[in-house]
């Protein structure tokens, strides 16, 4: 099943007119526009749809809330759309469109469709990077950019009280692999024909963390950009149009790496900047990681409770089978030259505040 990346997000929102103004003032590129929809199409040739939250063409799911009300994932070839099609009949209704598109619900509620999809290549010209010794840039100035312009649908997050559920139904239903595990927290999962870490995440709506109330909400969208740059020039000129800023600001994950900016959106949840994030394929061995040292290497605005995240807690597991991690490299010893490899004497590595509800075993059991 040969699913390649996001093909569209449809948004279902309070106010098309606003949301509309936020994405054009966000970068992305507006394709059509009307007094009942926006309709935004990226590089890559995938789309952003923004509808009224009672527009009829916004599916019924147990999405509580505005944002995201269906994603549509892309599949690259015609037989394997009508093979997936035909293997979620077996479990589910699927409803097929004229211009065949099929529709769903997950296990967990949430609506999703599936079209042929052949993804556009991209293309990127970062800088190169000056660093001490390391010259690369000579007598050439960066480029100079206004506002930032995503090329990219990279993932969609939702909040679900079952994670392990809501996985389970992309692994075995839809192919997905999986790319790492937050302990507590959530599943990443790429798409099988996508490079990108992650093109899913499910995130613990149990979590004590303000926004989280236990049912299944809309949380973000990553919007894939060139370089950090692009992710300040974007988020200031946001905040020059008025709109609300980041609570955490920049920052990097450590999971999969990436640059990231989340924005208050009037869709509902968050817009986020991403860029600089690793690349997988099937010879990835995914990793179970301590929740808050995985979320960030740095964060502009540190919050209370990231403090016990200290960067000598390497706290992660390789591998999420016995056979995986006989095979996977252990962390680096403490003659590494990684700054990060072991504790040091005299530091006791601290436990992720606040406390989150016992980790979840099944998805690394059956994955």
């Amino acid at each position: 099943m040969a699913i390649n990346g996001i093909e569209t997000v449809l948004y279902g929102v309070n106010d098309v007119a606003e949301c509309t103004r936020y994405f054009v003032d966000f970068g992305l590129p507006l394709f059509e526009q009307s007094e009942a929809h926006a309709h935004f199409r990226l590089d890559e040739g995938s789309n952003v749809i923004i509808r009224h939250i009672h527009d009829p063409l916004i599916p019924k799911s147990a999405l509580v809330g505005t944002g995201v009300c269906e994603t549509i994932w892309g599949v690259d070839r015609q037989s394997d759309l009508d093979r997936l099609v035909s293997n979620l009949r077996q479990s589910r209704e699927v409803r097929v469109d004229p211009d065949g598109t099929a529709h769903c619900l997950t296990d967990d509620g949430l609506a999703v469709g599936f079209r042929l999809y052949r993804k556009l290549p991209v293309h990127s010209a970062p800088d190169p990077l000056n660093s001490p010794g390391n010259i690369n840039r000579l007598n050439q100035q960066r480029k100079w950019k206004v506002k930032a312009r995503p090329k990219q649908i990279l993932h969609v997050v939702f909040q679900v009280p079952d994670f392990d559920k809501s996985w389970a139904f992309y692994r075995d239903q839809l192919g997905f692999r999986l790319s790492d595990i937050q302990k507590t927290f959530g599943i990443f999962g790429r798409a099988p024909e996508a490079n990108d870490h992650h093109n899913i995440y499910f995130l613990n709506a149990h979590l004590p963390f303000p926004g989280l109330d236990g049912q299944v909400r809309f949380d973000h969208v990553n919007y894939g950009v060139e370089d950090l740059d692009e992710v300040m020039i974007g988020a200031n000129h946001m905040q020059r149009q008025g709109w609300p800023k980041s609570v955490w600001g920049l920052g990097r994950h450590r999971i999969a790496s990436s640059i990231f900016m989340y924005l208050p959106c009037p869709t509902g949840g968050q817009a986020e900047y991403g860029a600089d994030s690793d690349y997988l394929d099937d010879s990835w061995v995914p990793r179970v990681w301590n929740p808050m040292f995985g979320f960030f290497t740095f964060v502009h605005n540190l919050a209370p409770y990231m403090m016990d995240a200290a960067p000598w807690e390497w706290d992660y597991a390789p591998g999420y089978t016995p056979e995986a991690k006989a095979k996977a490299t252990p962390p680096p010893s403490a003659d590494s030259p990684h700054e990060e490899s072991s504790p040091p004497k005299g530091k006791p590595t601290a436990e992720a505040k606040p406390a989150a509800p016992a980790e979840s075993t099944m998805a690394i059991d059956k994955a």
